[in-house]
């Protein structure tokens, strides 16, 4: 019977993190299709940008009245197609709003991973600072949940304008220790993005975005990524919501154009 219960226990400690390391991937990334395209705006545009490595990735933009415009760069979360996100009519008609599809979302190709997603990010910031009808001097990175983690990279290695980050975390690996505290996650993931280490060498000002009641990243997560950005930064708190809801009210639109207009 010891025996048995000794099996039974070495079973639960090594295969329990096993599986979790094994089904990351479906814990960290939701891949999401293009359900529609009805809701996009008369003037979203399909765009396509070919990753490094060949990889086509799919997505919109909306492009300003006027060029070369200011432009907008969006990342969204884990869950996320982000023709939704390009869809809301609160954007800055000023500002070209550009949102793409991670790998495996929507339409893009691939599958999604921490180094492919980042290096992905840094594809588009370059190919769309190279356009003639983009002000390079004037590019702000927008991530929300997961995105905001894709964000900071590009805003440690790219001389962004702004950057605003909707419920940011400052590591996957500290966010895991609260969901999964039975877990030795620093062991087991692989995709960490290490957000507070990349903030301490951002410099672009910075407006980081949270819900009041944020029941997926804790206040104290968004609060270590903040105070570890290098950079000016400004803290906003959307009343009443929660992390899905976080962008519903006025208050999240009137913050993000406030910023962006002083910018």
């Amino acid at each position: 019977m010891i025996i048995e219960w000794l099996v039974l226990v070495v079973a639960i400690v090594v295969g329990v993190p096993a599986a979790a390391w094994l089904a990351q991937d479906r814990l960290v990334f939701f891949p999401q299709p293009v359900a529609s395209t009805a809701h996009l705006p008369a003037d979203a545009t399909s765009l396509e940008i070919v990753a490094t490595d060949g990889t086509r990735l799919r997505g919109w933009m909306r492009i300003a009245p006027v060029t070369p415009a200011p432009a907008v760069l969006y990342f969204g979360g884990n869950a996320e197609e982000v023709s939704w996100t390009l869809a809301d009519l609160r954007w800055p008609r000023e500002w070209t709003i550009i949102a793409i599809n991670y790998r495996g979302y929507g339409t893009s190709e691939g599958a999604p991973g921490e180094s492919a997603l980042v290096a992905d990010a840094l594809a588009i910031h370059d190919q769309i600072a190279a356009r003639p009808d983009m002000d390079a001097r004037r590019i702000v990175a927008v991530g929300r949940s997961l995105g905001t983690g894709v964000a900071v990279k590009i805003a440690a290695a790219r001389p962004l304008a702004g950057v605003i980050l909707v419920s940011p975390y400052d590591s996957l690996v500290e966010l895991g220790r609260t969901h999964y505290p039975w877990l030795p996650v620093s062991w087991l993931l692989r995709h960490r993005f290490d957000a507070g280490a990349d903030a301490r060498r951002a410099h672009a000002p910075l407006l980081a975005i949270v819900a009041d009641r944020d029941s997926i990243i804790p206040r104290e997560r968004s609060q270590a990524l903040f105070d570890a950005w290098a950079g000016p930064k400004a803290w906003l708190v959307v009343p009443a919501t929660d992390h899905n809801s976080a962008s519903v009210p006025d208050a999240f639109w009137t913050g993000i154009a406030r910023f962006l207009a002083n910018l």
